[in-house]
C-alpha cells in the first residue's frame, strides 16, 4: 500500500509520529519535526527572538523548605507543624524577602541565596500556591467532589504529564510543543523549535512540533557516520548512502528522509556550537542542571546560524520525592538550582538577552507541610520562580496560603488547594511569547475556564 492510499488521518499520524524514529539505541537522539512547516519562510532577526525555558523538578519539591515563613509568629506555627524538617529561623535571615503581605513576611532557603540577590534586582518572582486544576475550585467544592478536579492527584507519573500537558500518563502532546506549533512558520529551521537537553518530555511534544533532542555536550552524532566506521571512512561514506539514500518503498523512504534530517541538524547544531567563543559566565560543570542551561545558553547564542526566532527549553533535575532525608538531601538540591539559574540568568545578560529569555520551574506537585518523621509526602499546589530580564520581578504573584494543616488553603495535611492554574501561568507565558489571545485555547484547551488568562508577570 501506497502512503497516498493509506486513510488520511492514520497518514498524518504515521507522519507525525515517524519523526520521532532513530536508528537505533543511545546514537538516536532525534525527535525531528516532520511535518515542519515553511523551513525558508523566515530569516532571524537579531532583535526579533524570545525563548522560553522549563526547569522541571521530577518528585515534587518540598514548597515548605523553599519558600519558608519568616515573620515570628508565622515561623513558630511552621517549626510547629515541620518539627525536624523545619529551617531555624536564624538561618533565613540572610534570604528574606522584602515584600509583606498582611503582615506576613517570608524567605527563600538559606541555599537560595542567588535567586534572592535577582528578587532584589527585580529580575525573579515568585508565584504563589500554583498547580493543576481543572477549573477555579474552592475547599468547599473539592469536598463535596462537585467540580471537575485533575485526575488521578499525588500520583507523579499522572501529574507530571497534567502539569506538562493538561491530561495524565499517555498524553501525545504538551502545552510547550504546542505553543511550538504556532512559531513553526516563524523559524527559519522548525526543526530547532522545540528543544529538550533532559531526554524526553511530554511538555515538549506538539501537535506537528517534535521536541529536538540534544544532550549537555550537544548535539548527539550518529555513530558511524560522522567518524570512520570500523577504522574506514568508506564505510562510513556507504552507511550515510544506505541511511539517506531515496527509496521505493514509502515507508523505508519516509525513515530515510527522518534520518537525512538528523544528519544535517547535526551537522548545523555541531558547526554552530563548535564557531562559538566561551562564554565568559562561569557554571559549575560538576552539576547536571548547571550543565544542561550552559547548552541552552549557547544555543541561545547560536540562534541566528540556527534560524531561531521563537524556542521553547526543556531542562531537569531529579530527587524532589523527599518522603524521608529530606533535611539531608533537600538543600543540596536547592543549591544546584540557585547556582544554574543564577548563572543561566547571568549568561542571558553576557548574550545581550535578558529581556528576551524567560525561565520558571515546574514539578508534579507540592508536598505536605506536615512531617512523616523524616520527610514530606506527595502534595499538590507549590509555589515557584518565573526569572528574565522582562519579568516584574521582587514580588509575589497568587495567594499567600496560611501557615496551618486543615486549614482553609489546604485538603489535609498541609496539601495546598492551589489558587492559581498551571493554565493561568501557562497563558502568561504564551501571551509574553506573542500568540494572541484567540489562539491561546490552542495551546490550552482548559483556559477558556479562567477569567484571569494573564497573570500579569510582564510589563
Amino acid at each position: 500500500m501506497k502512503l497516498n492510499q493509506l486513510p488520511k488521518l492514520q497518514r498524518r499520524e504515521f507522519l507525525r509520529r515517524s519523526s520521532a524514529l532513530g536508528l537505533a539505541g543511545a546514537a538516536a537522539p532525534w525527535a525531528l519535526n516532520l511535518a515542519a512547516m515553511g523551513e525558508a519562510a523566515a530569516q532571524a532577526a537579531p532583535g526579533d527572538y524570545k525563548a522560553l525555558v522549563c526547569v522541571f523538578l521530577y518528585g515534587g519539591n518540598d514548597y515548605g523548605n523553599t519558600l519558608v515563613p519568616f515573620d515570628a509568629a508565622s515561623h513558630a506555627a511552621y517549626a510547629g507543624i515541620r518539627q525536624a524538617l523545619a529551617t531555624p529561623r536564624d538561618a533565613l535571615a540572610a534570604t528574606a524577602l522584602s515584600q509583606i503581605v498582611e503582615g506576613r513576611q517570608m524567605a527563600l532557603a538559606p541555599q537560595l541565596g542567588k535567586l534572592k540577590g535577582l528578587w532584589d534586582a527585580g529580575k525573579l518572582a515568585v508565584q504563589l500556591n500554583v498547580g493543576t486544576l481543572v477549573q477555579p475550585t474552592t475547599l468547599a467544592q473539592y469536598k463535596a467532589r462537585s467540580v471537575p478536579l485533575p485526575p488521578k492527584l499525588f500520583s507523579h507519573n499522572d501529574q507530571q504529564s497534567v502539569w506538562q500537558a493538561s491530561t495524565p500518563e499517555g498524553a501525545t502532546s504538551g502545552w510547550g510543543g504546542r505553543l511550538g506549533d504556532l512559531f513553526l512558520n516563524g523559524n527559519a529551521t522548525s526543526t530547532f523549535t522545540c528543544i529538550n537537553v533532559s531526554g524526553n518530555a511530554v511538555f515538549m511534544a506538539g501537535k506537528q512540533a517534535v521536541q529536538y533532542q540534544v544532550s549537555s555536550s550537544g548535539a548527539v552524532a550518529v555513530n558511524g557516520i560522522t567518524k570512520p566506521l570500523f577504522g574506514s571512512t568508506a564505510c562510513s561514506t556507504a552507511l550515510r548512502e544506505l541511511v539517506t539514500a531515496d527509496r521505493s518503498h514509502w515507508m523505508e523512504a519516509e525513515l530515510n528522509r527522518v534520518v537525512k534530517r538528523s544528519v544535517d541538524a547535526q551537522a548545523l547544531v555541531g558547526s554552530a556550537l563548535g564557531s562559538q567563543a566561551a562564554l565568559g559566565t562561569p557554571f559549575d560543570t560538576t552539576s547536571s542542571l548547571s550543565n544542561q542551561l550552559l547548552m541552552v545558553a549557547r544555543l541561545i547564542a547560536a540562534r541566528q546560524a540556527l534560524g531561531a526566532r521563537r524556542q521553547v527549553y526543556f531542562v531537569s533535575i531529579g530527587g524532589f520525592d523527599t518522603h524521608d532525608l529530606l533535611v539531608a538531601q533537600h538543600p543540596g538540591l536547592l543549591t544546584s538550582i540557585n547556582d544554574a539559574m543564577a548563572s543561566f540568568y547571568a549568561a542571558t545578560v553576557e548574550l545581550g538577552v535578558a529581556d528576551q529569555v524567560t525561565t520558571f520551574t515546574a514539578s508534579d506537585f507540592g508536598r505536605t507541610l506536615s512531617s512523616n518523621g523524616d520527610g514530606s509526602d506527595h502534595g499538590w499546589g507549590s509555589h515557584h520562580f518565573v526569572m528574565g530580564g522582562a519579568v516584574k520581578g521582587g514580588r509575589y504573584y497568587g495567594a499567600l496560603p496560611s501557615v496551618s494543616v486543615n486549614g482553609p488553603d489546604d485538603v489535609g495535611q498541609g496539601r495546598l488547594l492551589p489558587t492559581t492554574s498551571v493554565d493561568q501561568v501557562a497563558a502568561t507565558l504564551a501571551t509574553w511569547m506573542g500568540v494572541p489571545a484567540t489562539d491561546l485555547p490552542l495551546v490550552l484547551p482548559q483556559i477558556a475556564n479562567y477569567s484571569q488568562k494573564n497573570i500579569g508577570y510582564f510589563s
